[in-house]
């Protein structure tokens, strides 16, 4: 299983439990936003703490995501950024657009 889904409170997670988000698993995260979006949340979780390499069509898997939560007014949070995926986030520019924290924790405290 690539990604595992959780529901704590009005939270969804979605672990990646893939080294690479790339063309091979980017469709089935697409289809999990979609998928979640049917339930009511206030964010949408994403752990990227496994995930070493992501390409054009993993960033557009977040896109969609993002995307999907800003419909609901909701947010798409993202924690875990390994050095690789963090810097291809930056060189996209796609920092400005994500939220971005640090560790689950920092989403509990929010």
């Amino acid at each position: 299983m690539n990604f595992t889904i959780e529901h704590k409170e009005n939270l969804i997670f979605i672990r990646c439990n893939v080294d690479k988000l790339d063309t091979l698993n980017a469709p089935e995260l697409k289809s999990h936003f979609l998928h979640e979006s049917k339930q009511l949340f206030s964010h949408f979780v994403v752990d990227l703490r496994k995930v070493k390499y992501c390409d054009s069509s993993g960033l557009s898997a977040l896109l969609v995501g993002n995307r999907i939560a800003k419909e609901h007014d909701s947010q798409l949070i993202i924690f875990g950024l390994q050095p690789a995926v963090e810097k291809i986030i930056s060189i996209s520019q796609l920092d400005t657009v994500f939220n971005i924290v640090s560790t689950e924790q920092d989403i509990i405290n929010k």
